[in-house]
């Protein structure tokens, strides 16, 4: 019979080195250049320019137009999308802004 021994903390660094690397290779965001053009919007978000345009003429879109041409920074763009999901609103329940990635900053 064979007696296996394992190293509490040596399992725990492994754990830890093993979720770390998932979720660096599956972080979205992270890849993400930190203002997007309208180009890179259409192509992030799989859209035409007439959508594009819809959404850059909403009051609630976080658009920055001071730089000449419309820009978007990533993060209010993550953050918009959050808010106006439906299935955030009816699924995650009201503890859902604790429980959300850290990287995920809420507007104030």
């Amino acid at each position: 019979m064979f007696k296996v021994e394992i190293d509490y903390d040596v399992l725990q660094t492994m754990i830890k080195n093993a979720i770390d690397a998932a979720l660096e290779s599956h972080s979205f965001t992270n890849s993400l250049p930190p203002i997007l053009n309208r180009t890179q919007f259409m192509e992030l978000l799989d859209i035409g320019a007439t959508k594009a345009a819809e959404l850059f003429n909403r009051k609630d879109f976080p658009v920055i137009r001071e730089f000449g041409h419309p820009k978007i920074l990533t993060h209010q763009l993550m953050q918009w999308c959050e808010q106006h999901s439906e299935w955030v609103s009816q699924h995650a329940g009201p503890a859902y802004p604790a429980k959300r990635a850290p990287h995920i900053r809420r507007a104030k």
